[in-house]
This record gives structure tokens, C-alpha cells and sequence, in this order.
């Protein structure tokens, strides 16, 4: 998962920055103001924003807005110092979809961006299952057929993507964007390796293996749906 930090303090922003990274293994691009936030917003893909209130240059309400005003439904988690009910109701109506005063918990923190990213996924449940796998955002964990598959953190996140968006074909790029920071420079041979691994790892599981990853030539991934399983080829 991708997510954007907005924030201007930058030990504050350092931790958190962390902490998304290592806990969940989510990639993380980080702004120091707010039409800084609003720019990589404009120009990215995320499946969370957080976003600090008191932000120099555009303050966290008004970047906020601006997403709104342009249909951008993506979560977005707000860090305020100001705890006043006016204030959070003020929030929620301009499109806020949950917030943390400071000073917080960094395990709260990632127990509500990890649960922002499941809903805004349609997935409510920290389960989620297709065809015969089953992964547990909560645990990082993946079963096939009932067998506990042990993937490295990026096959991991790999696959979690993709379950997160099911039948949907996912390019190397999308995937590339969603695993790494903005700066990652590497080709997408990369992510070949990687599905490549994450296949055989699926595939060790069963007993007669039918794949669950579809090759979309010169398009890229999707998962398979139940019926059509044996009539996938790598």
C-alpha cells in the first residue's frame, strides 16, 4: 500500500515515516507543507493520506478540500493538536474519514491507517479471501487451501494488492508505485522476480497447483477468478 505523509515536523514525520514503512511494509512519500501535499496528491496514486492539520503554505483543512472539491475519495487519516468538538466536526464534514490527536500512540496510528486502507478497499474485515487463498492484513499471514505459505515482505505485499483489487488487471508500474517510495528508481524486472517467487512459493502449497496469478501480456497482473483457474498459463 501506498501512503502520503503530509506533515511538517520533521522528526515527528522521520518516525512515522518509519513506523509505516517497518510495521505494515507500506511505501511512503512525504511532504513538508501543504501544497507540497497537494501537488504529489494531484499527481499520485495513494491508499492513505495523513495529514497534519497545521501545515505552513496550505493548512491541513484546506488541503483537505481541495481533494474533496475534486472527487478524490481517498482515505484520509488527520493528526490536530486542536481537540475541540467545533474543530472535529468541522473536519469530519469536509471530508476527514478518522483522526488522532496529538500526542498519540504509533500503534494506534497504524491500527487506523491499516483499517482506513481496508475500507476505503471495500474490505471492512482484515480477511480477505479469493479463489483458495486467504490473507490476514492483521497478521501479514497467507493461506492456500488451508496451508500457511510463508512470502517474503515484498511477495507479501505483493499479493495483498492484488486481492485488494480482485479481476482488476494491475500493471508492473501500479504495482512498482504501490511497493516502493517515490524515488524508486529500478525497472520492473524487479517485479517479475517477485511474481515469479510468489507463484512457485503459491504453487509448493497444493498438491496439484492450478495458478492464481494471470500473465496479461504487455499489461500485467490479475488474480483469477474461481472458474477460470485452469485455463490460466504462466
Amino acid at each position: 500500500m501506498r501512503v502520503l505523509l503530509v506533515e511538517d515536523e520533521v522528526r515527528l514525520a522521520e518516525n512515522l515515516a518509519a513506523a509505516l514503512r517497518d510495521g505494515p511494509g507500506f511505501a511512503v512519500d512525504w511532504a513538508e507543507d501543504g501544497e507540497a501535499g497537494d501537488d504529489f496528491a494531484r499527481g499520485g496514486t495513494y491508499d492513505l493520506i495523513v495529514l497534519d492539520l497545521m501545515l505552513p503554505r496550505l493548512d491541513g483543512l484546506g488541503v483537505l478540500r481541495r481533494l474533496r472539491a475534486r472527487k478524490d475519495a481517498t482515505p484520509v487519516l488527520i493528526l490536530t493538536a486542536k481537540y475541540g468538538k467545533d474543530s472535529i466536526v468541522q473536519l469530519l464534514n469536509a471530508g476527514a474519514d478518522d483522526y488522532l490527536a496529538k500526542p498519540f500512540d504509533l500503534g494506534e496510528l497504524l491500527a487506523r491507517a491499516k483499517a482506513l486502507i481496508r475500507r476505503g478497499k471495500g474490505a471492512a474485515h482484515p480477511t480477505l479471501r479469493a479463489v483458495d487463498l486467504e490473507v490476514n492484513t492483521l497478521e501479514q499471514t497467507v493461506h492456500r487451501a488451508e496451508a500457511l505459505v510463508d512470502l517474503s515482505p515484498t511477495e507479501y505485499r505483493i499479493l495483498e494488492y492484488l486481492i485488494h483489487h480482485p479481476r482488476k488487471i494491475v500493471s508492473k508500474q501500479e504495482l512498482l508505485e504501490h511497493l516502493y517510495d517515490y524515488n524508486w528508481e529500478h525497472h520492473s524486472n524487479v517485479i517479475e522476480a517477485h511474481v515469479s517467487n510468489l507463484r512457485k512459493k503459491l504453487d509448493a502449497a497444493v498438491a496439484e497447483p492450478a495458478p492464481v496469478i494471470e500473465t496479461m501480456r504487455g499489461r500485467g497482473y490479475r488474480l483469477a477468478a474461481e472458474q477460470e483457474r485452469d485455463l490460466v498459463q504462466d
